[in-house]
């Protein structure tokens, strides 16, 4: 499995795939669906596109920090800003392409769990123990 190889590949690896889908979600919603879906639902696109693109640049973060820091700080940076992507960025995607509008009840969630990955990479930066 890919974290068998180290934690760093695997946020390194989880980053690009969030980067190459915040990719497709923004080209989607500039070229495919602009006109076709009301205006809200294109922003929920491109919204949800926006931060997922920063939260992989952050995830592309953590496989570095990895490599400098050990213990837990840096697994659960990682994993606070994969939540995000999941619950934020994906409760967008999944509202604006089907109007299902029960789903933005978890994008604040996303959105506390990206607050809470930058807090984390924040305390590993000051407390966090070096390599």
């Amino acid at each position: 499995m890919l974290a068998d190889r180290g934690p760093e590949r695997a946020w390194l690896a989880l980053g690009a795939l969030n980067g190459g889908i915040a990719v497709v979600f923004g080209a989607v919603a500039a070229h495919v669906l602009e006109g076709e879906l009301p205006g809200p639902r294109i922003d929920w696109l491109t919204t949800g596109a926006r931060y997922a693109m920063v939260h992989a640049l952050a995830l592309v973060a953590v496989a570095w920090v990895h490599t400098r820091w050990q213990g837990w700080l840096p697994v659960a940076t990682g994993w606070a800003f994969l939540t995000g992507a999941v619950l934020f960025s994906g409760g967008l995607y999944v509202a604006a392409l089907t109007g299902w509008r029960a789903v933005i009840g978890v994008v604040p969630v996303g959105g506390v769990a990206y607050i809470v990955g930058w807090a984390l990479l924040a305390a590993t930066a000051l407390v966090g123990r070096r390599r």
